[in-house]
């Protein structure tokens, strides 16, 4: 299975972040702090697309985040060699296929790893995972092993989806979210509806929910144009009801 071309659409936003770059565990990472009071034990791990927590978009979402009054750790599971930005520019002649032979999960877990360890060690109990793309990979990943207890998901792409709906609808037991879109060949009308043949109507007990946004394609939620309306409400709805799905289960 292969990221598609969609995986390297999409805009860059513009904002100033607020967070801080700090190592973890030997693993940099960009964390994310509420201003407020807010749970030390607790926090929402934000695993990536493939342009990791370089790309501007991820930082300002962690510290949406943030705001919301949730503690947000981006770990850089590329090791400093996430896909440029400029990979988003028309015309970009980037080679995702040499990339990817450099990026499987061989290499990208161990980070995870590595930083679910280090906070541990500073009393962090309790974690939320949502990942994006490349990174809803290892969300499920952490699910079927047990150790996230709330799972939010947005147009995933490494997602085999009889194997692994399967395995989470079985074995997991994290709350799931999952923000979909009308045009995404990784995560396609066929799979949602799988989805939800698995989960949805009480099937799976610890909680499912799944949104559809109409009018965006795989990305939205991380890089997409909000220029244009229906995009805008997709990334901004799928932003709020993961902040709700993690205030409801974290």
């Amino acid at each position: 299975m292969s990221l598609c071309e969609h995986c390297v659409t999409g805009v860059t936003h513009s904002g100033d972040p607020t967070g801080t770059w700090q190592e973890i565990n030997g693993v940099k990472s960009y964390i994310a702090t509420p201003s407020q009071d807010y749970p030390k034990d607790k926090v929402l791990l934000y695993l990536t697309d493939i342009f990791g927590p370089q790309l501007v978009n991820n930082r300002l979402l962690a510290d949406d985040y943030a705001a919301n009054g949730i503690k947000t750790v981006i770990p850089d599971i590329f090791h400093g060699d996430a896909a440029p930005a400029d990979a988003l520019k028309p015309g970009s002649n980037w080679d995702l296929m040499a990339w990817l032979k450099a990026h499987g999960s061989d290499t990208a877990r161990p980070p995870i790893d590595k930083v679910i360890e280090g906070l541990k060690k500073d009393g962090v109990t309790v974690f939320g995972v949502v990942g994006y793309c490349f990174g809803a990979r290892f969300a499920f990943d952490l699910a079927f092993e047990g150790i996230p207890k709330v799972v939010a998901i947005a147009h995933p792409s490494l997602v085999n989806v009889d194997a692994d709906l399967q395995t989470y609808a079985t074995k997991a037991t994290a709350p799931l979210l999952i923000n979909s879109c009308s045009v995404d060949p990784k995560f396609p009308l066929e799979a949602q509806i799988k989805a939800d043949e698995l989960f949805g109507e009480g099937k799976f007990v610890p909680g499912y929910k799944r949104e559809h946004w109409e009018g965006c394609s795989h990305g939205f939620a991380v890089r997409g144009d909000i220029s244009d309306l229906k995009v805008k409400a997709g990334k901004e709805g799928a932003f709020k009801a993961s902040v709700e799905w993690m205030k409801r289960y974290l």
